[in-house]
């Protein structure tokens, strides 16, 4: 398992001291939201991308991809009824896939709650027909592009439409494809009655990506969830991917963020034991 920060949590730092602090703080990857390189995926030109990209790895980084995929963007939606917006949307997720692969990527994180909530009059069942419809038509891109989806529950406090991991993997077997699977968030799964460490052994197989998180919406340890049997539990699956901070309040300070929450993870996983046979 392997360190990473989201890069929105350095807010309005340079990149290049970003990755530097990043490096610093015990972080060997590094994770994009779009929006913090341009709001519109279509413009960011192919010498934009390979800067960063090399940025990245100047400091030591490795890129793992990309959330927060439609934030700040309009014109598309998930579970839209309308054929036409599933059709850009699906487009607009190829280019990303594009995006991802040119900054040296694998992972795409689907979250962005907002342009995914249900619209009136479409129920769930709905919702996921519509999902699966746009997913579908960007797959040969992301096969082309060696990216995997990885579709994010979020809790009720985010949105209405896939609140828990169950929901994300019934949505990941209606696609049947390697190049959607499926992510888990802390805080998210936190919502649900089930313990964290019991949802982790339950989806394993489909588990592509994780972000690390406390409740009360900071980095991990700046809360009181307990990481030893998270991390236990990862290993227990053998599960060998990047372990992504992603914070959502800033108020302690990006320095302490960052450096907080790699300390306490650090430490945590020094705590925990091979896996169980």
């Amino acid at each position: 398992m392997k360190l990473a920060i989201c890069n929105e949590t350095f807010q309005d730092w340079p990149f290049e001291k970003a990755f530097a602090f990043a490096r610093g703080c015990g972080y060997t990857g590094i994770e994009f939201a779009p929006f913090t390189i341009d709001k519109n995926a279509y413009n960011i030109a192919a010498d934009k991308r390979l800067q960063i990209r090399q940025m990245a790895e100047w400091a030591g980084l490795e890129v793992v991809g990309l959330h927060w995929l439609l934030a700040f963007t309009e014109g598309y939606y998930l579970t839209s009824p309308d054929p036409a917006v599933r059709r850009r949307t699906a487009d607009y997720l190829s280019e990303l896939a594009r995006l991802c692969r040119d900054l040296g990527g694998r992972i795409m994180v689907l979250g962005s709650p907002k342009q995914r909530n249900l619209l009136p009059g479409v129920s769930h069942e709905q919702g996921a027909e519509y999902a699966a419809d746009v997913i579908r038509a960007a797959l040969p891109v992301f096969r082309d592009c060696n990216v995997t989806l990885a579709v994010e529950p979020l809790g009720p406090q985010e949105g209405d439409f896939l609140l828990t991991a169950n929901a994300g993997a019934a949505l990941v077997e209606m696609i049947g494809s390697p190049n959607c699977r499926l992510h888990l968030d802390v805080k998210a799964m936190s919502s649900e009655g089930t313990s964290i460490p019991e949802i982790i052994r339950a989806h394993s197989k489909h588990l592509a990506h994780f972000h690390a998180n406390d409740a009360n919406r900071r980095g991990p340890g700046m809360g009181e969830i307990d990481f030893v049997p998270i991390l236990q539990a990862l290993r227990d699956v053998r599960y060998e991917g990047w372990i992504s901070v992603e914070v959502f309040d800033y108020e302690p300070g990006v320095e302490a963020l960052a450096r907080e929450s790699a300390e306490y993870l650090q430490r945590c996983l020094a705590q925990v034991g091979k896996p169980a046979q």
